[in-house]
């Protein structure tokens, strides 16, 4: 059965599509098929970062709404052979036109298709479509960035998830600072579990290659034992159910 893995957060620029990116590619990359989505309409860039803006036609509301089958739609990726995109659409959906139903015949044809994992870049906050994308979820994943208001976010989005009945929540903190956890500008790991009430999924330190990576148009990639390509790496494997310890930093 293909596991379905919507990655959220309670406000922009925590990082979470460079998660969704990392990880898919960490998960295609040990031979599982991997579907990556693009839920923000409007304002999609998961193309952009994994260098597939020339590949992608259609959307998942072309799929969600019977229109264009989930392997006509869904490109893939130019390098890696299990990692495949279905972007979001290039203006806001109307309301009501994103329902559960369309995104579990979405999710029958995947599985039908063999994938693995589907991870769901989320929109940031509470847009209308993100209760149709909950309604399939197996499992979220919140990013926080450990300031106060991405904190705040964060706990409200998980809660969210947990009314709409997902089954389980997990916590990344991403971009992890040494330097201003120290000055105390932002929380410890262990803060931010506390605020949000979430067990730990992972930790991504702050790391330039992530934009770099992003600004060439490819997923972030390093033998480093302390990247965020390495934690991108730990957190798949968790995913999978890998015992991995957590990143010392």
């Amino acid at each position: 059965m293909t596991k379905i893995i919507i990655i959220a957060s309670g406000k922009g620029g925590t990082g979470k599509t460079s998660l969704a990116a990392g990880v898919g590619a960490a998960l295609a990359r040990r031979e599982q098929k991997v579907l990556v989505i693009d839920g923000d309409s409007g304002l999609r860039n998961l193309d952009i970062v994994l260098g597939m803006s020339d590949r992608v036609v259609f959307s998942f509301a072309d799929v969600a709404s019977g229109m264009i089958p989930l392997m006509e739609a869904a490109a893939k990726h130019p390098s890696m052979e299990q990692l495949f995109l279905l972007t979001a659409p290039a203006e806001p959906l109307q309301s009501g036109a994103l329902t559960a139903e369309g995104m579990q015949l979405l999710a029958r044809q995947a599985n039908e298709a063999g994938f693995d994992y589907i991870l769901i870049d989320g929109p940031a906050g509470l847009a209308e479509e993100f209760g149709a994308f909950a309604a399939i979820a197996d499992e979220a994943v919140i990013v926080t960035c450990g300031g106060s208001g991405s904190l705040r976010g964060a706990e409200r989005m998980a809660r969210v998830l947990e009314d709409d009945g997902v089954p389980q929540v997990r916590l990344v903190v991403n971009r992890i600072r040494r330097r201003l956890i120290r000055r105390g500008a932002i929380g410890t790991v262990d803060d931010a579990m506390d605020a949000t009430g979430l067990c730990l999924l992972g930790i991504v330190p702050e790391d330039e290659e992530v934009s770099i990576a992003a600004g060439n148009g490819r997923p972030v990639s390093s033998d480093k034992t302390r990247s965020a390509a390495a934690a991108y790496r730990n957190i798949a494997l968790r995913l999978t159910g890998e015992p991995v310890a957590l990143m010392r930093l």
